[in-house]
Protein backbone atom coordinates (compact mmCIF):
# COMPACT_ATOMS: atom_id res chain seq x y z
CA UNK A 1 0.00 0.00 0.00
CA UNK A 2 1.27 3.68 -0.92
CA UNK A 3 2.25 5.16 2.16
CA UNK A 4 1.87 9.14 1.94
CA UNK A 5 4.08 11.45 3.56
CA UNK A 6 4.30 15.35 4.05
CA UNK A 7 6.94 17.28 2.17
CA UNK A 8 7.90 20.78 0.85
CA UNK A 9 7.99 21.55 -2.61
CA UNK A 10 9.17 24.88 -4.10
CA UNK A 11 6.48 26.58 -6.66
CA UNK A 12 9.45 27.66 -9.41
CA UNK A 13 11.41 24.83 -9.70
CA UNK A 14 9.68 22.24 -8.32
CA UNK A 15 12.34 21.19 -5.59
CA UNK A 16 11.42 19.16 -2.41
CA UNK A 17 12.47 19.62 1.06
CA UNK A 18 11.75 17.96 3.67
CA UNK A 19 11.47 20.32 6.20
CA UNK A 20 9.90 24.25 5.08
CA UNK A 21 13.00 26.62 4.29
CA UNK A 22 12.54 30.25 3.87
CA UNK A 23 14.47 30.21 0.68
CA UNK A 24 14.58 27.02 -1.95
CA UNK A 25 17.93 25.45 -1.89
CA UNK A 26 17.25 24.47 -5.46
CA UNK A 27 16.70 28.16 -7.14
CA UNK A 28 17.60 30.50 -4.31
CA UNK A 29 13.74 32.14 -4.74
CA UNK A 30 12.63 33.19 -1.19
CA UNK A 31 9.38 32.41 0.55
CA UNK A 32 8.12 29.75 -2.11
CA UNK A 33 7.98 26.29 -0.68
CA UNK A 34 4.55 24.90 0.12
CA UNK A 35 4.01 21.91 2.16
CA UNK A 36 2.15 19.23 0.78
CA UNK A 37 1.05 15.68 1.24
CA UNK A 38 2.82 13.20 -1.13
CA UNK A 39 2.75 9.59 -2.34
CA UNK A 40 5.64 7.50 -2.64
CA UNK A 41 4.81 6.04 -5.83
CA UNK A 42 5.42 2.07 -6.33
CA UNK A 43 7.02 0.49 -9.26
CA UNK A 44 3.72 -0.15 -10.88
CA UNK A 45 1.83 3.00 -10.57
CA UNK A 46 3.57 4.68 -13.37
CA UNK A 47 3.47 3.61 -16.98
CA UNK A 48 6.57 2.28 -17.62
CA UNK A 49 7.78 2.13 -21.65
CA UNK A 50 10.66 0.01 -22.29
CA UNK A 51 13.60 1.66 -24.56
CA UNK A 52 15.50 -0.58 -27.29
CA UNK A 53 19.07 0.50 -27.66
CA UNK A 54 20.59 1.11 -30.88
CA UNK A 55 23.49 2.95 -32.59
CA UNK A 56 22.77 6.54 -33.42
CA UNK A 57 23.34 5.18 -37.01
CA UNK A 58 20.29 2.87 -36.58
CA UNK A 59 18.05 5.57 -36.10
CA UNK A 60 15.60 6.63 -38.90
CA UNK A 61 16.21 10.09 -39.77
CA UNK A 62 13.64 10.58 -42.14
CA UNK A 63 11.76 13.93 -41.65
CA UNK A 64 8.41 13.19 -40.14
CA UNK A 65 5.18 14.65 -41.46
CA UNK A 66 3.92 17.71 -39.74
CA UNK A 67 0.24 17.68 -39.36
CA UNK A 68 -0.97 21.59 -40.37
CA UNK A 69 -3.00 23.53 -37.56
CA UNK A 70 -5.00 25.28 -40.52
CA UNK A 71 -4.08 28.54 -39.33
CA UNK A 72 -1.12 29.82 -40.81
CA UNK A 73 0.56 32.20 -38.16
CA UNK A 74 0.07 29.51 -35.51
CA UNK A 75 1.69 26.92 -37.85
CA UNK A 76 4.35 29.78 -38.63
CA UNK A 77 5.47 29.34 -34.79
CA UNK A 78 5.87 25.83 -35.16
CA UNK A 79 8.24 26.05 -37.71
CA UNK A 80 5.64 24.57 -39.86
CA UNK A 81 2.95 22.66 -38.27
CA UNK A 82 2.68 20.22 -35.25
CA UNK A 83 4.99 17.00 -34.95
CA UNK A 84 4.04 13.43 -33.87
CA UNK A 85 5.19 12.30 -30.32
CA UNK A 86 5.28 16.01 -29.22
CA UNK A 87 4.23 17.72 -26.17
CA UNK A 88 2.71 21.65 -26.76
CA UNK A 89 2.47 24.12 -23.99
CA UNK A 90 0.43 27.11 -24.29
CA UNK A 91 0.41 29.70 -21.98
CA UNK A 92 -1.55 33.37 -21.44
CA UNK A 93 -3.18 35.67 -19.56
CA UNK A 94 -6.93 34.85 -18.54
CA UNK A 95 -9.35 35.88 -21.27
CA UNK A 96 -6.31 36.36 -23.76
CA UNK A 97 -7.97 33.95 -26.03
CA UNK A 98 -6.06 30.61 -24.98
CA UNK A 99 -9.26 28.20 -25.45
CA UNK A 100 -10.71 30.20 -28.89
CA UNK A 101 -7.11 29.64 -30.73
CA UNK A 102 -7.19 25.99 -29.93
CA UNK A 103 -11.14 25.80 -30.87
CA UNK A 104 -10.04 27.27 -33.94
CA UNK A 105 -7.26 25.05 -34.52
CA UNK A 106 -8.68 21.99 -33.57
CA UNK A 107 -11.49 22.47 -36.46
CA UNK A 108 -9.07 22.33 -38.70
CA UNK A 109 -6.89 19.29 -37.16
CA UNK A 110 -10.02 17.09 -36.61
CA UNK A 111 -10.17 17.36 -40.30
CA UNK A 112 -7.03 15.64 -40.82
CA UNK A 113 -6.68 13.20 -37.63
CA UNK A 114 -8.95 11.85 -34.59
CA UNK A 115 -8.83 14.67 -32.26
CA UNK A 116 -9.77 14.66 -28.55
CA UNK A 117 -10.66 17.69 -26.83
CA UNK A 118 -10.57 16.98 -22.69
CA UNK A 119 -11.88 20.34 -21.18
CA UNK A 120 -11.26 20.22 -17.23
CA UNK A 121 -13.09 24.19 -17.05
CA UNK A 122 -15.69 23.90 -19.23
CA UNK A 123 -18.80 22.05 -19.57
CA UNK A 124 -19.88 20.66 -22.75
CA UNK A 125 -22.47 23.54 -23.22
CA UNK A 126 -20.14 25.73 -22.48
CA UNK A 127 -17.80 24.81 -25.37
CA UNK A 128 -20.37 24.31 -27.71
CA UNK A 129 -21.53 27.57 -27.25
CA UNK A 130 -18.32 29.18 -28.11
CA UNK A 131 -18.06 26.98 -31.16
CA UNK A 132 -21.28 28.41 -32.34
CA UNK A 133 -20.00 31.79 -31.61
CA UNK A 134 -16.63 30.92 -33.89
CA UNK A 135 -18.45 29.38 -36.58
CA UNK A 136 -16.61 26.43 -35.62
CA UNK A 137 -18.05 22.98 -37.07
CA UNK A 138 -18.30 20.49 -34.27
CA UNK A 139 -18.76 17.18 -36.18
CA UNK A 140 -15.54 15.39 -35.63
CA UNK A 141 -13.73 17.01 -32.92
CA UNK A 142 -14.58 14.22 -29.55
CA UNK A 143 -15.38 16.45 -26.66
CA UNK A 144 -14.63 14.77 -22.95
CA UNK A 145 -15.87 16.98 -20.01
CA UNK A 146 -12.90 15.27 -17.53
CA UNK A 147 -10.91 16.09 -14.40
CA UNK A 148 -9.42 12.63 -13.50
CA UNK A 149 -5.91 11.62 -14.69
CA UNK A 150 -6.83 8.28 -15.04
CA UNK A 151 -10.23 8.43 -16.79
CA UNK A 152 -8.99 10.66 -19.09
CA UNK A 153 -5.91 8.18 -20.17
CA UNK A 154 -8.64 5.46 -20.35
CA UNK A 155 -10.45 7.46 -22.90
CA UNK A 156 -7.60 8.12 -25.02
CA UNK A 157 -6.90 4.17 -25.29
CA UNK A 158 -10.18 3.85 -25.95
CA UNK A 159 -10.59 6.58 -28.83
CA UNK A 160 -6.75 6.23 -29.88
CA UNK A 161 -7.00 10.40 -31.06
CA UNK A 162 -4.26 11.05 -33.22
CA UNK A 163 -4.52 14.68 -30.92
CA UNK A 164 -4.73 15.71 -27.55
CA UNK A 165 -5.90 19.06 -26.53
CA UNK A 166 -6.21 19.53 -22.61
CA UNK A 167 -7.53 22.64 -21.45
CA UNK A 168 -6.08 22.89 -19.07
CA UNK A 169 -3.49 20.96 -17.05
CA UNK A 170 -3.61 22.77 -14.03
CA UNK A 171 -7.19 21.68 -14.06
CA UNK A 172 -6.81 17.70 -13.99
CA UNK A 173 -5.67 15.45 -11.38
CA UNK A 174 -4.13 12.28 -10.62
CA UNK A 175 -5.61 9.92 -7.63
CA UNK A 176 -1.74 8.40 -7.29
CA UNK A 177 -1.13 12.11 -5.59
CA UNK A 178 -3.46 13.65 -2.61
CA UNK A 179 -2.58 17.13 -3.37
CA UNK A 180 -5.22 19.24 -4.96
CA UNK A 181 -5.39 20.02 -8.42
CA UNK A 182 -3.16 22.72 -9.84
CA UNK A 183 -0.31 22.15 -6.83
CA UNK A 184 3.18 21.70 -8.26
CA UNK A 185 2.94 18.18 -7.62
CA UNK A 186 -0.14 17.54 -9.29
CA UNK A 187 0.59 19.21 -12.81
CA UNK A 188 4.85 17.65 -12.50
CA UNK A 189 2.73 14.15 -12.32
CA UNK A 190 0.02 14.92 -14.64
CA UNK A 191 2.12 16.03 -17.79
CA UNK A 192 4.66 13.60 -16.91
CA UNK A 193 2.21 10.48 -17.80
CA UNK A 194 1.04 12.73 -20.42
CA UNK A 195 4.39 12.92 -21.58
CA UNK A 196 4.45 9.31 -21.80
CA UNK A 197 1.60 8.75 -23.55
CA UNK A 198 2.56 11.10 -26.29
CA UNK A 199 6.07 9.60 -26.94
CA UNK A 200 6.07 6.77 -28.84
CA UNK A 201 2.43 6.79 -29.59
CA UNK A 202 2.47 9.06 -32.56
CA UNK A 203 0.21 11.77 -30.51
CA UNK A 204 0.21 15.25 -30.51
CA UNK A 205 -0.74 16.27 -26.77
CA UNK A 206 -1.70 20.19 -26.37
CA UNK A 207 -1.76 21.49 -22.88
CA UNK A 208 -3.51 24.82 -22.24
CA UNK A 209 -1.30 26.44 -18.90
CA UNK A 210 -1.91 28.90 -16.59
CA UNK A 211 0.18 32.15 -15.46
CA UNK A 212 0.72 33.99 -12.70
CA UNK A 213 0.86 37.20 -12.04
CA UNK A 214 4.69 38.06 -13.25
CA UNK A 215 3.70 36.57 -16.32
CA UNK A 216 5.38 32.95 -15.88
CA UNK A 217 3.72 29.49 -16.37
CA UNK A 218 1.56 28.64 -13.16
CA UNK A 219 3.39 25.39 -12.09
CA UNK A 220 6.62 24.03 -11.59
CA UNK A 221 9.33 25.14 -13.91
CA UNK A 222 10.13 21.73 -14.63
CA UNK A 223 6.92 22.15 -16.72
CA UNK A 224 8.52 24.12 -19.67
CA UNK A 225 11.75 21.78 -19.79
CA UNK A 226 9.35 18.91 -19.87
CA UNK A 227 7.39 19.20 -23.43
CA UNK A 228 8.71 20.01 -26.54
CA UNK A 229 7.63 23.41 -27.17
CA UNK A 230 6.07 26.20 -24.92
CA UNK A 231 3.73 29.03 -26.82
CA UNK A 232 2.89 32.67 -25.21
CA UNK A 233 -0.21 34.26 -26.38
CA UNK A 234 0.50 37.88 -25.18
CA UNK A 235 -1.30 41.01 -25.66
CA UNK A 236 -4.14 43.37 -23.85
CA UNK A 237 -7.31 41.89 -23.56
CA UNK A 238 -8.75 45.23 -24.34
CA UNK A 239 -7.50 45.48 -27.69
CA UNK A 240 -7.98 43.38 -30.59
CA UNK A 241 -4.23 42.14 -31.47
CA UNK A 242 -2.46 39.53 -29.77
CA UNK A 243 0.80 37.83 -30.32
CA UNK A 244 1.85 34.82 -30.55
CA UNK A 245 5.52 33.66 -29.08
CA UNK A 246 7.32 30.85 -29.07
CA UNK A 247 10.05 30.70 -26.15
CA UNK A 248 11.12 26.99 -26.59
CA UNK A 249 10.83 24.66 -29.62
CA UNK A 250 12.74 21.52 -30.26
CA UNK A 251 11.64 21.58 -33.60
CA UNK A 252 12.19 25.18 -35.43
CA UNK A 253 13.59 28.67 -34.50
CA UNK A 254 12.15 30.33 -31.19
CA UNK A 255 12.54 33.57 -33.02
CA UNK A 256 8.97 33.49 -35.39
CA UNK A 257 5.92 35.04 -33.71
CA UNK A 258 2.69 34.97 -35.02
CA UNK A 259 0.03 37.79 -35.09
CA UNK A 260 -3.80 37.71 -34.52
CA UNK A 261 -6.42 40.10 -34.84
CA UNK A 262 -9.24 39.22 -32.45
CA UNK A 263 -12.61 39.70 -34.22
CA UNK A 264 -16.27 38.11 -33.97
CA UNK A 265 -15.44 35.17 -35.34
CA UNK A 266 -12.17 34.31 -33.30
CA UNK A 267 -8.70 35.08 -34.49
CA UNK A 268 -7.67 36.04 -37.81
CA UNK A 269 -4.16 35.91 -38.64
CA UNK A 270 -2.72 39.24 -39.99
CA UNK A 271 -0.70 38.93 -43.50
CA UNK A 272 0.63 41.87 -43.94
CA UNK A 273 1.83 43.49 -40.39
CA UNK A 274 4.64 45.85 -41.65
CA UNK A 275 2.58 48.97 -40.59
CA UNK A 276 0.47 47.45 -38.28
CA UNK A 277 1.49 49.52 -35.16
CA UNK A 278 2.34 52.58 -36.90
CA UNK A 279 0.51 55.60 -37.26
CA UNK A 280 1.80 58.73 -40.04
CA UNK A 281 -0.38 61.33 -38.60
CA UNK A 282 1.97 62.46 -36.01
CA UNK A 283 2.91 65.83 -35.65
CA UNK A 284 4.37 66.24 -32.44
CA UNK A 285 7.95 65.77 -30.79
CA UNK A 286 9.41 62.76 -29.50
CA UNK A 287 8.24 59.82 -32.25
CA UNK A 288 10.63 57.72 -34.18
CA UNK A 289 9.94 54.92 -36.37
CA UNK A 290 11.91 51.85 -35.90
CA UNK A 291 11.96 48.68 -38.01
CA UNK A 292 11.60 45.80 -35.90
CA UNK A 293 12.79 42.49 -36.73
CA UNK A 294 10.72 39.91 -35.34
CA UNK A 295 11.38 36.28 -36.36
CA UNK A 296 11.42 36.38 -40.75
CA UNK A 297 9.63 39.48 -40.57
CA UNK A 298 10.04 43.25 -40.57
CA UNK A 299 7.17 45.61 -38.24
CA UNK A 300 7.89 49.32 -38.34
CA UNK A 301 7.15 50.36 -34.44
CA UNK A 302 6.41 53.90 -33.38
CA UNK A 303 9.07 54.55 -30.03
CA UNK A 304 7.16 57.31 -28.53
CA UNK A 305 9.29 59.11 -25.90
CA UNK A 306 7.95 62.58 -23.15
CA UNK A 307 10.19 64.32 -21.01
CA UNK A 308 8.42 66.11 -17.95
CA UNK A 309 9.75 68.38 -15.57
CA UNK A 310 9.73 66.39 -12.51
CA UNK A 311 8.00 68.42 -9.65
CA UNK A 312 9.90 66.13 -7.25
CA UNK A 313 13.14 65.47 -6.27
CA UNK A 314 13.42 61.62 -7.25
CA UNK A 315 12.22 61.95 -11.01
CA UNK A 316 10.48 59.11 -12.55
CA UNK A 317 11.26 56.61 -15.23
CA UNK A 318 9.09 54.19 -17.12
CA UNK A 319 8.93 51.90 -19.93
CA UNK A 320 6.57 50.25 -21.76
CA UNK A 321 7.31 47.82 -24.14
CA UNK A 322 11.28 48.87 -23.97
CA UNK A 323 14.16 47.04 -21.22
CA UNK A 324 13.63 49.93 -18.40
CA UNK A 325 17.52 49.05 -17.71
CA UNK A 326 18.31 49.57 -21.20
CA UNK A 327 16.79 52.98 -21.13
CA UNK A 328 18.73 54.16 -17.65
CA UNK A 329 21.92 53.26 -19.79
CA UNK A 330 20.48 55.18 -22.59
CA UNK A 331 19.68 58.32 -20.08
CA UNK A 332 23.42 58.34 -18.88
CA UNK A 333 25.05 58.15 -22.13
CA UNK A 334 22.82 60.97 -23.20
CA UNK A 335 24.08 63.13 -20.49
CA UNK A 336 27.47 61.85 -20.82
CA UNK A 337 28.25 62.22 -24.30
CA UNK A 338 25.56 65.33 -24.68
CA UNK A 339 25.80 67.25 -21.51
CA UNK A 340 21.88 66.56 -21.31
CA UNK A 341 20.37 67.41 -18.19
CA UNK A 342 18.12 65.01 -17.35
CA UNK A 343 18.61 64.49 -13.24
CA UNK A 344 15.55 66.99 -13.16
CA UNK A 345 12.73 65.51 -15.79
CA UNK A 346 10.59 62.58 -15.54
CA UNK A 347 10.98 60.66 -19.01
CA UNK A 348 8.71 57.92 -20.44
CA UNK A 349 8.97 55.11 -22.77
CA UNK A 350 6.37 53.49 -25.04
CA UNK A 351 6.20 51.26 -27.98
CA UNK A 352 2.50 52.45 -29.34
CA UNK A 353 0.75 48.90 -30.31
CA UNK A 354 1.42 47.15 -27.40
CA UNK A 355 4.81 45.04 -28.70
CA UNK A 356 7.72 44.39 -26.89
CA UNK A 357 11.14 45.07 -28.05
CA UNK A 358 13.46 42.28 -27.15
CA UNK A 359 16.65 43.75 -29.49
CA UNK A 360 18.62 46.28 -28.86
CA UNK A 361 18.66 47.82 -32.46
CA UNK A 362 16.03 50.07 -31.57
CA UNK A 363 18.72 52.23 -29.07
CA UNK A 364 19.38 54.63 -31.78
CA UNK A 365 15.34 55.85 -31.87
CA UNK A 366 14.80 55.54 -28.26
CA UNK A 367 17.91 58.42 -27.53
CA UNK A 368 16.44 60.30 -31.10
CA UNK A 369 12.94 60.19 -29.13
CA UNK A 370 14.25 61.40 -26.19
CA UNK A 371 16.53 64.38 -27.68
CA UNK A 372 13.17 64.84 -29.67
CA UNK A 373 11.02 65.20 -26.62
CA UNK A 374 13.51 67.53 -24.46
CA UNK A 375 14.31 69.69 -27.53
CA UNK A 376 10.77 69.95 -28.63
CA UNK A 377 11.56 69.36 -32.50
CA UNK A 378 10.00 67.36 -34.22
CA UNK A 379 11.97 63.94 -36.34
CA UNK A 380 11.10 63.92 -39.85
CA UNK A 381 8.13 61.73 -39.69
CA UNK A 382 9.52 60.12 -43.35
CA UNK A 383 12.41 58.81 -41.73
CA UNK A 384 13.45 55.24 -39.68
CA UNK A 385 16.03 55.19 -37.27
CA UNK A 386 17.95 51.45 -36.29
CA UNK A 387 20.96 51.33 -34.21
CA UNK A 388 23.03 49.75 -30.97
CA UNK A 389 24.65 52.53 -28.56
CA UNK A 390 27.46 51.31 -27.11
CA UNK A 391 28.44 53.04 -23.19
CA UNK A 392 31.25 55.12 -25.22
CA UNK A 393 28.06 56.47 -27.62
CA UNK A 394 28.95 54.93 -30.46
CA UNK A 395 26.33 53.49 -32.79
CA UNK A 396 27.32 49.92 -33.16
CA UNK A 397 25.61 47.29 -36.44
CA UNK A 398 22.70 45.41 -36.15
CA UNK A 399 21.35 42.44 -37.88
CA UNK A 400 19.77 42.30 -41.05
CA UNK A 401 19.68 46.00 -41.87
CA UNK A 402 19.56 45.62 -45.70
CA UNK A 403 16.43 43.54 -44.95
CA UNK A 404 15.02 46.34 -42.59
CA UNK A 405 15.67 48.63 -45.40
CA UNK A 406 14.04 47.15 -48.49
CA UNK A 407 11.00 47.31 -46.21
CA UNK A 408 11.22 50.60 -45.56
CA UNK A 409 11.56 51.26 -49.23
CA UNK A 410 8.62 49.24 -50.15
CA UNK A 411 6.47 51.36 -47.29
CA UNK A 412 7.31 54.69 -48.86
CA UNK A 413 9.96 55.63 -46.54
CA UNK A 414 12.47 58.42 -47.83
CA UNK A 415 15.32 58.17 -45.72
CA UNK A 416 17.13 55.88 -42.81
CA UNK A 417 19.58 56.76 -39.94
CA UNK A 418 21.87 53.69 -39.75
CA UNK A 419 25.52 52.77 -38.53
CA UNK A 420 28.18 54.79 -40.72
CA UNK A 421 29.49 51.27 -41.80
CA UNK A 422 26.52 49.95 -42.88
CA UNK A 423 25.29 52.83 -45.03
CA UNK A 424 28.99 52.60 -46.95
CA UNK A 425 28.06 48.88 -47.86
CA UNK A 426 24.39 49.18 -48.61
CA UNK A 427 24.91 52.69 -50.36
CA UNK A 428 25.41 50.75 -54.08
CA UNK A 429 22.34 48.82 -53.20
CA UNK A 430 19.33 50.55 -52.79
CA UNK A 431 17.78 53.38 -53.58
CA UNK A 432 16.62 54.65 -50.62
CA UNK A 433 18.98 57.53 -48.91
CA UNK A 434 20.63 55.97 -45.75
CA UNK A 435 22.23 58.42 -43.67
CA UNK A 436 25.38 56.80 -41.44
CA UNK A 437 25.76 58.38 -38.21
CA UNK A 438 29.37 57.41 -36.29
CA UNK A 439 28.54 58.25 -32.50
CA UNK A 440 25.29 59.40 -30.58
CA UNK A 441 26.35 63.14 -30.99
CA UNK A 442 26.38 63.18 -34.59
CA UNK A 443 22.78 61.79 -34.55
CA UNK A 444 21.42 63.81 -31.93
CA UNK A 445 23.05 67.24 -33.41
CA UNK A 446 21.55 66.63 -36.91
CA UNK A 447 17.80 65.24 -36.39
CA UNK A 448 17.38 66.53 -33.07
Amino acid sequence: MAKTRSVFVCSDCGQESPKWMGKCPGCGAWNTLHEEKSVNLTKNTRSQKEGKVQSLAQVSGENRQRLLSGLVELDRVLGGGFVPDSLVLLGGDPGIGKSTLLLQSAEKLAAQEPLLYVSGEESASQIKMRAERLGVDGEKILLLPENNMERILARITKENPKVVIVDSIQTVFTEEVESAPGSVTQVRECAMKLLLEAKGSDRIVILVGHVTKSGNLAGPRVLEHMVDTVLYLEGDKNEEFRILRGTKNRFGSTHEIGLFEMKEKGLMGVDNPGELFLSRKHNSSGMVVYPALEGSRIFLLEIQALCAKSPFGNPRRLSSGYDLNRLHLMLAILEKKMHFMLADQDIYINVAGGMKIQETAADLAVCLAIASSLKERRFDAATLALGEVGLGGEIRSVPQVEKRVLEAHSLGYRRVVLPQDMAEKLAPATSIELIGVRNIREAVERFS
